[in-house]
C-alpha cells in the first residue's frame, strides 16, 4: 500500500501540536534572510536648486527651497471647464492610457504569482493503488487527504527577492500610468489650444481673403477705367492669391488638429467642445484657459515626477533581482508532505480509515555549473548600473525640461508683450495708410502692401500666444503635474 508524504504532519494526540509548531516555526524562518544589496538611492546627478531666470521671479509663484511644492492638480491648471470636458473624456476612452491600466493590472496579478511562491500549495487528492505488499500479496490502497508538493523553504530570500522585484515593477509600471496619465492630459491641453490658434488663423485668413477679394474687384474696375496700372492690379491679384493659398492651409490645419483631439479623446470632438463654443452647460470659454504654474527652487521636487518614479522603481527591481541570483549559490530546500485517510477498502475509506501522514525533504545545491550561477549575478549586477544609468538619465532629462520650460516662463511673455505692440503699431500704420489712400495722399500698392503688414503681424500675435500657452503646459508637465 502507497504511502502519502506530506509537507505538513499532523497526528492524534500530544505529537499534533508539536508537529504544527514544528511547521508554522518553518514557515516563519523562511524569507527572513535577504542576499540582494541595501538599496540606496542614487544621489540626483543634477543642480540642487532649478534655473529659474531672474526676469521670471516677478512674475512666478516661487516656493522657498526647503518648502515643499504641492503638485498643481490638472482640474486646478485647467480654468476652460469646456477644457476640462475633454481632458476627462480623454482618461476615460483613450486607448493608450487603457493599455497602460491593463498593464497595471497584469503586473499586480504577477506579484501574486510571486508571492504565492513562497508558501505551500495545498491539494485535495484522492488516490488508489494495486501493488504487491511484503508477502507478495496483491493489495488495493486508497487515499483521501491532502498534499503539498515540492514546498520551497526560502532561507536564503530567493522567493522573497523574486517576490520583492515583482512588487517594484509593480509600482514602475503604476508610475507608469500616471506617467502617460500626466502625458496625455498635457497632449489633451495642447492639441486644444493649437486648435484654439489655428481657428483664430482661420477666421483671420477668412477676414483677409475677403478683404482682398474686394481690392481685386475694386481694382481691376479702376483698371478697366484706366485709373489703375497694370502693377497694381498684377499686385492685388498676387495678394488675393497668397490670401487664398493662406486660407486653404489653414482650413487643412485645422482639419489635422481635430483629428489629432480626436485619437487623444478616443472619439469624436464634440461639436460643443470645439474651441471658442459653448459648452454643454452653456459656459463660455474663459479668456485665461491655464492657470499659472506654481514654481518651486529645489530641484528635489524632480523625483516625484511619475517618470523619475518609474525609473526608480525599476531600479529597485533589479537590485532585488541580485538577491535571487546570490541564493542560487546556495541549497534549495524543499519539503513534501500529505496527510489524510488510508484503507484498503473504499466503502470503508471515510467511515473506518486510518488516519496518516508522511512527510519528505530534498535539499539540492549545484556542485558544477559551468560558471551559470556567476554569470547570473554578474547579469543580475550589470542590470542593476544600467538601472542606475536610467534612473540617473530620467532624473537628468526632468531637469532638463523644467529647465527648458521655465527659461520660456518670462521670455514668451515679454515676447508676447513686444509682438502685440508691434501689431497696434501695424495696425495704426494700415489704418492711416488706408486714410491716405482714400485723400489719394498714397498709392494702391502702399495700401497693399499695409494689408500684407497687418496680416503678418496678427498672425504672429496668435502664435506667439500659442507658444506661451504650450511652454506653461511644458512647465506643469515637466514639475510633475
Amino acid at each position: 500500500m502507497r504511502r502519502l508524504t506530506p509537507i505538513i504532519p499532523i497526528t492524534r494526540g500530544p505529537a499534533r501540536a508539536t508537529l504544527l509548531a514544528a511547521a508554522l516555526a518553518v514557515a516563519g524562518l523562511t524569507g527572513c534572510t535577504s542576499l540582494a544589496p541595501t538599496y540606496q538611492r542614487p544621489a540626483a546627478p543634477v543642480p540642487a536648486l532649478l534655473p529659474v531666470p531672474a526676469q521670471a521671479a516677478a512674475s512666478a509663484a516661487l516656493t522657498l527651497p526647503e518648502q515643499a511644492q504641492v503638485p498643481l492638480a490638472w482640474a486646478d491648471f485647467v480654468r476652460d471647464e469646456r477644457l476640462r470636458g475633454l481632458v476627462r473624456q480623454a482618461l476615460a476612452a483613450n486607448r493608450d492610457l487603457r493599455v497602460a491600466a491593463l498593464g497595471v493590472q497584469r503586473a499586480q496579478a504577477q506579484l501574486g504569482l510571486a508571492d504565492a511562491d513562497r508558501w505551500p500549495t495545498v491539494n485535495a487528492a484522492f488516490n488508489t493503488s494495486r501493488a504487491p505488499n511484503t508477502q507478495g500479496v496483491q493489495t488495493t490502497g486508497f487515499q483521501l487527504g491532502l498534499q503539498v508538493s515540492a514546498w520551497e523553504l526560502d532561507f536564503f530570500g530567493r522567493l522573497r527577492s523574486l517576490s520583492d522585484a515583482a512588487q517594484a515593477q509593480w509600482l514602475s509600471s503604476e508610475a507608469g500610468r500616471r506617467s502617460s496619465e500626466l502625458a496625455l492630459v498635457a497632449a489633451v491641453i495642447s492639441a486644444d489650444r493649437s486648435l484654439a490658434a489655428d481657428l483664430a488663423v482661420l477666421a483671420l485668413a477668412e477676414r483677409t481673403r475677403a478683404s482682398r477679394a474686394d481690392s481685386l474687384r475694386l481694382t481691376q474696375l479702376r483698371f478697366d477705367g484706366g485709373a489703375a496700372s497694370q502693377l497694381e492690379r498684377q499686385t492685388a491679384a498676387s495678394l488675393a492669391a497668397q490670401a487664398d493659398a493662406a486660407l486653404a492651409q489653414a482650413r487643412r490645419q485645422v482639419a489635422l488638429d481635430r483629428n489629432a483631439l480626436a485619437l487623444l479623446l478616443g472619439g469624436t470632438v464634440p461639436a460643443e467642445a470645439v474651441p471658442g463654443s459653448a459648452s454643454a452647460s452653456g459656459a463660455v470659454a474663459v479668456a485665461e484657459p491655464l492657470a499659472p504654474v506654481p514654481t518651486g527652487l529645489d530641484s528635489a521636487v524632480l523625483l516625484r515626477r511619475p517618470d523619475v518614479l518609474q525609473a526608480e522603481q525599476a531600479l529597485i527591481a533589479a537590485n532585488a533581482n541580485i538577491g535571487a541570483a546570490r541564493a542560487a549559490y546556495f541549497p534549495r530546500i524543499s519539503l513534501t508532505g500529505s496527510a489524510g485517510l488510508v484503507s484498503g477498502d473504499l466503502g470503508n475509506l471515510l467511515g473506518g480509515g486510518t488516519f496518516a501522514w508522511s512527510i519528505a525533504s530534498q535539499a539540492v545545491a549545484a556542485i558544477f555549473d559551468h560558471g551559470r550561477n556567476r554569470a547570473n549575478v554578474e547579469v543580475s549586477t550589470l542590470n542593476r548600473d544600467i538601472a542606475v544609468a536610467q534612473y540617473e538619465k530620467a532624473v537628468q532629462s526632468a531637469f532638463r525640461d523644467s529647465a527648458d520650460a521655465l527659461a520660456g516662463l518670462a521670455t514668451w511673455r515679454s515676447q508676447l508683450d513686444a509682438q502685440q505692440q508691434q501689431l497696434a503699431a501695424v495696425r495704426e500704420i494700415a489704418r492711416l495708410t488706408d486714410l491716405r489712400y482714400r485723400n489719394g495722399a498714397a498709392s494702391e500698392l502702399e495700401r497693399l502692401d499695409a494689408e500684407r503688414s497687418l496680416f503678418a503681424a496678427e498672425q504672429a500675435v496668435i502664435q506667439v500666444q500659442l507658444a506661451e500657452q504650450l511652454n506653461r503646459v511644458a512647465l506643469w508637465k515637466a514639475l510633475g503635474g
